[in-house]
């Protein structure tokens, strides 16, 4: 059972690139659903330097945000064995296991996928084929400007995308292609590092698009079923929080073995409460919503899409429509030359 969750693992391309949860910690919630907890944050203050002490400090109320991801997906890989397959055709269960594997990672990638693409990004960085370095650089700044976190960065990118960044002298990626000793589908599909961000190819998403994103800007759930007490071969499996069950047992009445494969997957997205600083006031501002702030998207073409200038998240980022990028520089979102 550990060769098939090794198997899996090796398989994997975007789920590994999210934050990943195993189910355990959660078993007994409700509804299909859990709730992680996220730090909650407060504002500092001043307190006048040798003041007369005639007004008090100001408390604040702490509160931790809950997350609440649903386990969405029961992906499974089932097969029928005969007894002439099982004694002429299958030297051994690991065989099939392997192709089971291969059919759950395919799975979770797809589910992956529609997250990663369905989210609605607050930044597109358009008209990226005329300065790629330019646009990587900007997708840069506009994820530090979000307070993004800087560690595990990754800018995954479809298959027209990467072929643009490996032609582009300016970016020298092309001698990094090859260079993974590891045979995972992770490092096969590692194309090298620029500008912070780990550089990933794949297929499943859209071909002339890449989305810049920290690794916690999403979150993966795996977990695997209990093996029910009737099976006469059952057993579950897991490493770094991705978790299988393999169940077989025997149909008498076609004489044929059964081999099921299977997990409980869940996927979300990660909002935050900015904290941005009034310079007029001289205080901190928190904002009064949530934003996905974790990652953007850019693409070779079409404009450029940033916040409207008077919008919460614009006002606490600096980040809006009032300058947005392009090939020749920061112009306003209605300037001729972002159509």
């Amino acid at each position: 059972m550990n060769t098939a969750i090794g198997m899996l693992e090796q398989e994997l391309v975007i789920p590994r690139l999210f934050q990943r949860h195993g189910v355990d910690q959660f078993k007994g919630a409700e509804n299909d659903t859990i709730s992680m907890k996220v730090e909650g944050i407060l504002p500092f203050h001043d307190y006048a330097w040798r003041n007369d002490r005639s007004s008090p400090i100001q408390f604040d109320e702490y509160s931790e945000r809950t997350l609440a991801v649903s386990f969405g997906g029961n992906v499974y890989s089932a097969v029928k064995l005969t007894d002439e397959q099982n004694d002429f055709d299958i030297s051994e269960w690991s065989k099939l296991l392997r192709p089971q594997s291969k059919a759950i990672a395919r799975g979770l990638q797809r589910r992956a996928v529609k997250t990663l693409t369905g989210q609605a990004y607050n930044v597109t960085i358009g008209n990226a084929s005329q300065n790629l370095r330019g646009a990587l650089i900007e997708a840069r700044r506009v994820l530090n400007a979000f307070h993004a976190p800087r560690e595990g960065r990754y800018l995954l990118v479809g298959t027209e995308f990467e072929s643009a960044l490996l032609t582009d002298e300016k970016l020298n990626l092309a001698q990094a292609v090859g260079d993974s000793e590891a045979e995972s589908a992770l490092r096969t599909a590692s194309i090298g590092e620029r500008f912070g961000f780990r550089i990933v190819v794949d297929q499943t998403i859209p071909a002339d698009a890449a989305y810049a994103f920290a690794s916690s800007a999403f979150i993966f759930l795996s977990g695997a079923p209990s093996v029910p007490q009737s099976v006469p071969y059952g057993a579950t499996t897991s490493f770094e929080s991705i978790a299988l069950r393999w169940v077989r047992d025997y149909d008498p009445l076609y004489m044929q073995d059964r081999s099921v494969v299977n997990t409980y997957a869940g996927f979300r997205s990660v909002t935050d409460v900015l904290v941005g600083w009034d310079s007029a006031k001289e205080k901190e501002i928190i904002s009064s919503g949530e934003h996905f702030v974790r990652g953007i998207r850019l693409t070779l073409d079409g404009k450029s899409d940033y916040p409207a200038a008077g919008s919460e998240l614009a006002a606490i980022t600096g980040v809006s429509d009032a300058k947005v990028w392009t090939p020749t520089g920061m112009k306003p979102e209605a300037d001729p030359a972002n159509a």
